[in-house]
């Protein structure tokens, strides 16, 4: 019996001693009570199991991949499919919408008049390069961790306007800020970053960043999609420019949903790079129209409803969960999965001591052989560069139990 089998073993006979020692009797005593608490706790941290009914057969270790959705947000959707069959409240739509908006500013420190909803993050990304007002041999500063929707649009920028792309290689997991530092100059415009990578986990310190785009007049956007719903934050505070996430991933609400930051300051300069109804503020005589100018100005079309409707529940949810919480149950429970991960001789490619939710290493192992296996113990996953990468997300609803399984596997293996 290995490690984890003998811990599984022990945790399930102890609840089990629990239970007989009761001696049948409906109600435990105060010992047997307390312990068994402790378990409850210890199986289900934050109380939420229940609402995810991905956790009934599998250890889901893929959230950044796509977060599964709980039932208040099914929930939602259904009421928004029934609501579209029958009409009966024909402002719910934008009165949810509304709703949305509030919940994500308040959840994470912006105004309502600095939040858009758009349909994807790349969205954002092109909406951020194409305002921007680039003059050639100006540059950009990205690194290797980012996305890669960042290098198709300023390769494409590169190419068009003559503009020079600066990326910065990693350093054990990591983009060091003095690495941007020594990057940025006078004529950068921007530095863009995936706030956590979506590669290995890296975080990014977002103030120091700012601080040193801004010293040199340039801007600090964050693709916030691998960050939004894992951890404590305000936008205010953080010193960035502009941030975009998505609903389907750490939100835990759907695809065609992404909330943009926008500074209110930035708001007057950034000009939208398509138009249409959804912006329109006053109409005007003549066919003119006097379009808004908060951030959804950027909102150019009729939103995807039912996405917003997803969106809406999961920002409750998650504020009703409560982000401490999250950051501080699956921080900690990604930190001993990184700890068991290096004693069974994988290598991490996550930095040590990193604040997120994702743990990648590089398994050195047969990856169709690793793939069968954690799918019969039906643990979810996602490989990475070719298979030789293996990355793991830790979500609200994950256990110990979720990441015992996943290193039984390995553990037979090694």
């Amino acid at each position: 019996m290995n490690n984890y089998d003998r811990r599984t073993f022990l945790r399930r006979t102890t609840a089990a001693g629990l239970a007989a020692s009761t001696g049948g009797l409906s109600l435990p005593s105060p010992a047997a009570a307390a312990a068994l608490s402790t378990q409850a706790n210890f199986d289900d941290p934050l109380g939420v199991r229940a609402q995810f009914p991905v956790t009934q057969e599998l250890a889901y270790l893929n959230t950044a991949s796509q977060g599964p959705m709980p039932r208040p947000v099914q929930e939602a959707v259904t009421a928004y499919a029934e609501e579209r069959m029958t009409f009966r409240n024909p402002g719910r739509q934008q009165a949810t919408f509304d709703r949305a908006r509030g919940r994500f500013a308040s959840l994470f420190g912006a105004e309502r008049d600095e939040v858009a909803f758009l349909y994807s993050t790349s969205d954002a990304e092109n909406l951020v390069t194409n305002a921007i007002d680039w003059k050639p041999g100006d540059n950009l500063v990205v690194d290797e961790l980012h996305f890669v929707t960042a290098f198709v649009v300023f390769r494409e920028l590169e190419r068009r306007s003559g503009v020079e792309l600066r990326i910065v290689p990693a350093v054990d997991g990591k983009a060091r800020p003095e690495d941007y530092a020594a990057r940025t100059d006078a004529r950068t415009r921007l530095i863009s970053v995936a706030w956590v990578s979506n590669r290995n986990g890296f975080r990014h310190h977002l103030p120091t960043l700012a601080e040193i785009v801004h010293a040199q007049g340039g801007y600090l956007y964050a693709d916030g999609i691998q960050a939004f719903g894992t951890f404590p934050t305000d936008l205010h505070a953080e010193g960035v420019d502009f941030a975009c996430g998505n609903g389907y991933k750490w939100l835990f609400a759907d695809f065609g949903c992404a909330p943009l930051y926008v500074r209110r300051e930035h708001l007057d300069w950034m000009r939208p790079d398509r138009f249409g109804h959804g912006q329109v503020a006053e109409t005007l005589p003549n066919n003119r129209y006097e379009l808004t100018r908060t951030a959804s100005k950027f909102e150019y079309a009729n939103p995807s409803h039912a996405s917003i409707a997803a969106m809406d529940a999961a920002l409750g949810f998650v504020a009703d969960v409560g982000l401490n919480r999250i950051a501080r149950h699956t921080h900690a429970l990604a930190g001993e999965l990184r700890s068991e991960l290096v004693g069974l001789g994988r290598n991490l490619f996550t930095p040590a001591g990193n604040p997120s939710s994702i743990v990648s290493c590089y398994h050195n192992l047969d990856p169709d052989g690793l793939g069968s296996a954690l799918a019969r113990e039906g643990v979810r996953f996602t490989f990475q560069e070719e298979g030789k990468l293996l990355r793991l997300a830790v979500g609200m609803f994950n256990n110990r139990d979720d990441v015992d399984r996943l290193l039984r596997v390995i553990a037979r293996m090694v």
